[in-house]
């Protein structure tokens, strides 16, 4: 029953992160869309951690693969939180909509993050098994 709980948790925090996101895209006068490209970030953002985790060789504290793998998803993360603040400094976007999008960044990784808090580990409930 907790693991239901976790992932209801999970997806109510991703809806209020995508509500901040589209939030930021309505803030504009005529519709501009910019934004959303972050969700191309959502989507990058575990895939490296996935494929490190696949390719590990158990548990070692000092995994190369799972190094790069960090260092590529900081990476990911960083240009999603730099992307709305280049298109507001470029007059793109309104720094309104900047801070909305930056939220609804904080809140989707976090909800990323507890994600593999919660399904990552290799107990009773696990990711594998949804």
């Amino acid at each position: 029953m907790a693991g239901i709980k976790a992932l209801v948790g999970l997806s109510f925090s991703g809806a209020i992160g995508l509500t901040f996101l589209l939030l930021g895209c309505a803030l504009e006068q005529y519709g501009i869309y910019w934004p959303l490209f972050v969700l191309i970030f959502y989507v990058l953002s575990p895939i490296p951690t996935f494929i490190s985790r696949r390719l590990s060789d158990g548990d070692s504290s000092s995994n190369a693969c799972r190094e790069l793998a960090y260092f590529l998803t900081t990476g990911i993360v960083v240009s999603s939180f730099g992307l709305p603040i280049v298109l507001a400094r470029t007059a793109t976007i309104q720094w309104g909509a900047c801070g909305l999008v930056m939220t609804g960044n904080a809140v989707i990784f976090l909800t990323i993050f507890g994600f593999f808090v919660v399904f990552g580990g290799g107990d009773e409930f696990s990711w594998e098994q949804w």
